[in-house]
């Protein structure tokens, strides 16, 4: 009792919950009939969402938060993977510090006789130009339309990339690719143009060694004199010169922005090629440059009014023949050069121009009627020198040098051989033979109008150039021994000494057949045909100059002689009559190959020897196009124009007439005669057979 009487208070316990942590309401389950009472009350409350940790995987948070957590999650691994990626590639690049910027590739610069620059090789064609020297806008042209935050980037610039990716995205299809100009240096001067994830990865970690090591101004002034601007131009100073025929020093801003929209696509938009794209890309350019602020609104509208005058190439559409078989010939008369060279050529620029234009305007005058696409032209002088090459109608549509590399039929242009190798054997220009139908093991060769005259000199014959006596005379003095004489006068390709040889039937080349033709034309004497006079470094230093004579006396004078006479009459009553040359003794011979694929005239005065061929790349017939139409009318015109202010010129043997056979004949025709008279009692029958099908009988 005393203590309910106390002055203390009953203190009776608080069951709320923020005064304790227990619980003792009844839940369902703690009901009669369990879960099962108050089921609707219990369902409500299971369906009360409750609150959750805000611990781990971003419960607790909305969409927004969670979207963001899983980015920055996401990210970070992204880093991760992203950071062994580049230590991977890092490891298969030589070592950072034994990095250094190579050298730039020796320019080679090719020049005629008159030291005109004709073309220009190497991977660099132009000389490196300082920063300095140039004007401020073109270094600025490239930044403003390549890498506007070329100067504030350690080389990658992560605003472009993010840009170049959402523009990739809302196009549906790859169009930027958010490299900076380092970037593109780096790739430039150590990787290939391989668009694969393992050469982006390397060119990252070489961009970033670049800004390192250089400054932000050695980067631009390597990049703009090693970017590549089209058209077989390397630098700045090089596109220059191919565009405008100035220095870089002196491009205006209208010129400066075409070639800073060149880089993109420097093929497509190369002035030369396509001059109204690459004047609308210029116009984008000026655009960028004013809004980067480096030119005012003033200057834009100028530059836009003064678009860039294109300076066409002279000699463009077939000096590039004459480059590339340079190009192939260099290696062997210089070797391995590290310096820049230039390449003094035997081409007379005049000569080159002129043959150049007589293909083309013949060809679209009359190319179409006989259904000719193509053709090809070389010529040289007496001594093997070549003075023009043309490989084809057009070098920018297709480099296959015609010329040099092209090995046709040449027909009838190849019976100067036979002739040659028979009156070695003892005849003359008077010795006749029968034109009559001939059948050799089913064999039926005819003449080109389908005519025969009977009893005719040789002369006669090759004038008119019948394919009977031709090849009666190769089966009389032996396809071999006519290969022999072709080889020897200069054909080096493949012959088979078959009797269908004399009308032609073995490939050769223009080059080399103009080149066999020359013997007729400096008095017998066999030359190499060449193009390369002189070679030297940039200081004057010569390193390699032409000595060899060439390969001696290969035809005796009287031969020589004989041989004129018989091919100057094919220009006068023969099928080259259109291809005389006014006061000029003139002489050559025509050829068709079969079904008329091949049409050609080898011609030459005192002075020049050139050879013609017209066709198709793909061989098929022309519409009889023969060597006595279209290649006379090319030859015509060119040689018209090469013999102006020429002093006239004889050819070998002039006025002499050699009516008695050979008086020195070759070391190997003597060893042929002397097996042919062991067999001359056989009779002529018999020979003929040993002839045709190589028996040998003792």
């Amino acid at each position: 009792m005393g203590w309910l009487g106390g002055r203390s208070k009953r203190r009776e316990p608080r069951m709320n919950n923020r005064d304790s942590r227990l619980d003792l309401r009844l839940s369902a389950r703690d009901r009669a009939g369990g879960s099962h009472a108050g089921s609707g009350r219990a369902k409500r409350e299971e369906r009360t969402p409750k609150k959750r940790s805000s611990r781990g995987g971003g419960r607790g948070r909305g969409p927004i938060g969670r979207f963001f957590y899983w980015a920055f999650v996401l990210a970070l691994w992204g880093g991760f993977a992203f950071s062994a990626l580049i230590a991977w590639q890092f490891t298969k690049l030589p070592p950072i510090q034994t990095l250094v910027v190579p050298k730039r590739p020796p320019t080679i610069t090719i020049v005629g006789l008159d030291n005109k620059v004709i073309a220009t090789r190497g991977e660099m064609a132009g000389k490196e130009m300082p920063l300095s020297a140039l004007p401020k806008y073109l270094p600025q042209a490239f930044v403003a339309i390549e890498d506007r935050r070329f100067y504030y980037h350690f080389g990658l610039d992560p605003i472009g990339i993010a840009r170049a990716i959402l523009v990739n995205i809302t196009r549906g299809r790859l169009r930027e690719g958010g490299s900076t100009l380092t970037q593109q240096l780096a790739k430039n001067l150590f990787l290939t143009q391989d668009r694969t994830l393992e050469r982006k990865l390397q060119e990252v970690i070489l961009a970033i060694w670049l800004e390192v090591k250089y400054s932000k101004a050695q980067i631009l002034e390597l990049y703009l004199n090693r970017v590549y601007f089209g058209s077989g131009a390397y630098g700045v100073e090089a596109a220059a010169q191919r565009y405008f025929g100035k220095s870089a020093r002196a491009v205006t801003l209208s010129e400066a922005a075409m070639l800073a929209g060149l880089v993109r696509s420097p093929s497509r938009l190369a002035p030369s090629r396509n001059p109204e794209l690459a004047q609308q890309r210029s116009l984008t350019v000026l655009t960028a440059m004013q809004e980067a602020g480096y030119i005012t609104p003033e200057m834009q509208k100028i530059a836009q009014a003064r678009p860039p005058k294109i300076v066409s190439s002279r000699l463009a559409g077939s000096s590039g023949y004459v480059a590339d078989w340079v190009m192939d010939a260099l290696n062997d008369f210089v070797g391995k050069f590290e310096v820049d060279i230039t390449v003094q050529t035997t081409i007379d620029t005049t000569l080159q121009d002129a043959a150049e234009r007589a293909l083309a305007e013949e060809l679209a005058k009359n190319g179409e009627k006989f259904g000719v696409t193509q053709g090809a032209i070389v010529a040289m002088d007496p001594n093997g020198a070549v003075r023009a090459l043309v490989g084809g109608l057009s070098y920018n549509d297709s480099q296959f040098n015609r010329a040099v590399s092209a090995k046709r039929q040449p027909g009838s242009a190849f019976k100067p051989f036979v002739y040659l190798a028979a009156l070695e054997r003892g005849m003359t220009p008077d010795t006749v033979r029968d034109d009559a139908p001939l059948q050799i093991r089913g064999w039926k060769p005819e003449n080109f109008t389908q005519q025969y005259y009977g009893p005719v000199s040789l002369q006669t014959a090759l004038s008119m150039s019948l394919n009977t006596v031709a090849v009666r005379l190769a089966l009389e003095v032996g396809p071999a021994a006519v290969a022999k004489t072709a080889q020897r006068l200069g054909i080096l390709s493949e012959l088979k000494p078959n009797a269908s040889l004399a009308l032609g039937t073995s490939e050769v080349s223009v080059l080399e057949l103009t080149g066999a033709y020359v013997p007729f034309a400096n008095g017998g004497i066999g030359v190499i045909p060449h193009v390369i006079a002189q070679v030297r470094d940039a200081r004057g230093k010569i390193l390699y100059a032409r000595s060899q004579p060439g390969h001696g006396r290969v035809i005796a004078p009287p031969h020589v002689a004989q041989m004129n006479q018989m091919l100057q009459e094919t220009l006068v009553t023969g099928t080259a009559k259109r291809a005389s040359i006014p006061n000029w003794p003139v002489a050559g011979k025509t050829g068709t190959s079969q079904d008329f694929r091949d049409a050609w005239f080898v011609g030459y005065t005192g002075a020049l020897v050139t050879g013609v061929w017209l066709g198709n790349d793909d061989s098929s017939p022309t519409k009889k196009a023969s060597g006595s139409n279209l290649p006379v009318d090319v030859w015509n015109k060119f040689m018209r124009v090469a013999h102006q202010n020429l002093q006239v010129i004889d050819l070998p043997g002039a006025g002499q007439q050699y009516r008695d056979g050979p008086l020195f004949p070759p070391a190997e025709v003597r060893d042929d005669r002397r097996q042919d008279e062991r067999q001359a009692d056989r009779g002529m029958d018999g020979w003929f057979l040993d002839r045709l099908f190589g028996i040998r009988r003792n």
